[in-house]
């Protein structure tokens, strides 16, 4: 696993306030690894912390980073990724707390472009905190003629 030179900000398509992850740590071609600690400034703190759920986003953003980091690296630009599927999300914290440092892990199990699989963890001090399959489709250049987005 090399050492990621791209801000985060650059390998996804969203905008803040969207930008969920802090950055990426580290990835390969089959593989990344994104970080990003539980702040008072996270989106969608609540009283108790984030909620496991939003572990789903956590992880499309890795696989979205991911896809980011090989298109960059191949000259092209990033593309927009849209979640298919998630299968078996099991989540073991009702919440992620303020001061958690999550490391999200996302590795291709599948691939038949424009679709891919992954399977996905979420750890916290070295404890799986959450993991799933996810199933993520990119959007060709055509995506943005038919009408779906753009600038």
């Amino acid at each position: 696993m090399r050492p990621c030179q791209y801000p985060i900000a650059t390998l996804l398509p969203h905008r803040p306030p969207m930008v969920l992850l802090d950055k990426v740590t580290g990835y390969d071609d089959n593989s990344l690894i994104a970080e990003v600690t539980i702040t008072q400034a996270s989106l969608f703190l609540g009283p108790q912390g984030v909620p496991g759920h939003v572990g789903i986003e956590y992880m499309a953003q890795a696989c979205g980073a991911y896809a980011g980091a090989q298109a960059l690296d191949s000259g092209d630009s990033v593309k927009i990724g849209l979640l298919l599927g998630t299968r078996d999300y099991r989540v073991m914290v009702p919440y992620f707390r303020r001061g958690d440092r999550l490391l999200i892990a996302v590795a291709m199990v599948f691939r038949d472009e424009p679709v891919a699989a992954f399977a996905c963890s979420i750890t916290i001090g070295g404890k799986i905190a959450a993991e799933a399959q996810l199933k993520v489709y990119q959007a060709g250049d055509d995506w943005l003629r038919l009408g779906h987005g753009g600038k």
